[in-house]
């Protein structure tokens, strides 16, 4: 539910501090408002509508999967032959369920839904899978495992956002 639209509102300042917050969500308000060259008055309401609005939705710590004994990424492509409301809550509340899987989505295309899983080997993956057929039919399963990270961000571009 989005409480403020904030979409056409956005400021130059609400983007720099986005940049800057995406970076290094740790950064006192007083370090970024200084940085931008506003009050850390402003910066602090400005932030603050940012979450009203839900742009600025949470503020995370990344943490290292190999450094934790997660070191496999493997992506799972899904298909199914049911498309019923009732199969699709079931299907979202098993994967909300495993907290292995860290994205879900569903697709348009051939494929109907893709998850991400972090796990430590293979015989974990099939741990996760094997938990999660037994809570939802799947039709066809395929997985791919990641031999090597070359590009993770979680920073957003945004250099296509129009400020006001």
């Amino acid at each position: 539910m989005i409480l403020y639209d904030m979409s056409e509102n956005i400021t130059p300042t609400d983007v720099k501090i986005l940049e800057i917050l995406q970076v290094d969500a740790a950064r006192s308000l007083e370090s970024v408002a200084e940085e931008i060259g506003v009050s850390l008055n402003t910066c602090w309401r400005r932030v603050r509508a940012l979450e009203r609005a839900g742009i600025l939705e949470r503020r995370v710590a990344l943490v290292d999967n190999e450094k934790v004994g997660l070191p496999l990424t493997v992506f799972v492509s899904i298909r199914t032959d049911n498309h019923s409301k009732d199969w699709s809550e079931t299907f979202k509340s098993a994967v909300q369920g495993i907290s292995e899987i860290v994205e879900f989505y569903r697709l348009a295309g051939d494929v109907d839904y893709i998850l991400k899983m972090m796990v430590a080997s293979v015989a974990h993956y099939d741990e996760v899978y094997q938990r999660l057929i037994s809570r939802v039919k799947i039709t066809d399963v395929s997985a791919s495992f990641a031999m090597e990270k070359l590009k993770y961000t979680t920073q957003l571009p945004l250099e296509r956002v129009r400020p006001r």
